[in-house]
């Protein structure tokens, strides 16, 4: 009895101590996006492109790439994802948090680091371009239309470096 006793108060204690949901929480896997712009008319345009699984309108995003920087990883997503090229910002223009569903179902938090592409250069063949559609929108139609609000709210205050084309 007094041992079972024992047992109790030192996982009592432990739990008083330790955080235990804390540290058996996953942290948030990275991703680094891109998030193509483009001025016409005086009008800030920004690209979206469908998610193959889903179909939502979200940006070219994706796992970091070995040896490359974040914004060279941005760079390649946009480029496989949606065929395009261009100038992309070395940091970060801010980040988002989406949860990502896996092929089998499971679901993973993730942390996007966004880099602003202007794009220059939009090219005939990519290697997703059967997967997916662009389309660009007025800055605001675009924050409207991407599911994620940090996407939305990083959409609405981005804005493009000066001179730009």
């Amino acid at each position: 009895m007094q041992e079972e006793s024992k047992k109790r108060s030192i996982l009592r204690r432990a739990t008083e101590v330790l955080n235990i949901p804390a540290l058996m929480a996953i942290p948030p896997r990275v991703q680094y996006g891109a998030l193509p712009w483009r001025m016409r008319d005086g009008t800030l345009e920004v690209l979206l492109l469908t998610s193959r699984g889903t179909g939502r309108w979200v940006i070219p995003k994706g796992w970091p790439h070995d040896a490359l920087s974040s914004a060279q990883s941005a760079a390649q997503e946009a480029w496989e994802e949606a065929g395009i090229k261009g100038p992309i910002t070395a940091e970060p223009v801010g980040s988002y948090h989406y949860e990502k569903i896996r092929d089998e179902g499971s679901a993973v938090d993730c942390i996007v680091y966004v880099h602003a592409l202007e794009v220059r250069e939009n090219l005939d063949d990519w290697p997703e371009k059967k997967q997916r559609d662009l389309k660009w929108f007025a800055r605001d139609e675009a924050a409207h239309s991407v599911a994620e609000p940090q996407l939305r709210d990083l959409i609405l205050s981005f804005l493009p470096p000066l001179p730009y084309s």
